[in-house]
């Protein structure tokens, strides 16, 4: 369990829970703790967006969207973008090799003093900024 602050899954973390893949056990273990205290885990709207056209590619538009109902059923809050938000994650992105999506989970986690739960080794780069729980 991440030591401090929020809870921030990335893309990585949400693909793993839904298809059973490595950390899986992790971030239900997190969902159980967030669902218990009832403070939830955290998901930008951005890292939303990738797991559904992840969903959509590798599977099918009706898994997609089964992501976006079960979505909803999770101690999960999502986190909008104002447009100086957006600005901070193209900062990021300018000066690390991390993906545009990703940027935004580190600008995320930045702002809500967060702990991002992933197991992508591209936030290595990032990793002297954030705190980081790898799956």
């Amino acid at each position: 369990m991440p030591a401090k602050g929020n809870s921030l899954l990335d893309s990585f973390a949400m693909v793993a829970f839904l298809n059973r893949e490595r950390g899986f056990e992790k971030v239900k273990a997190l969902l159980r703790v967030a669902q218990a205290s009832g403070e939830p885990l955290l998901i930008n709207e951005i890292n939303i967006g990738e797991v559904y056209y992840i969903a959509a590619k590798d599977r099918s538009m009706e898994h997609a969207e089964e992501f976006l109902r079960r979505l909803e059923t999770l101690p999960i809050q999502r986190v909008a973008n104002a447009f100086a938000d957006i600005l901070e994650a193209a900062r990021m992105k300018a000066r690390f090799p991390i993906s545009y999506a990703d940027a935004f989970a580190v600008a995320t986690a930045i702002r809500t003093n967060a702990v991002i739960v992933t197991g992508d080794p591209g936030f290595q780069s990032v990793s002297h900024l954030v705190q980081i729980d790898w799956l």
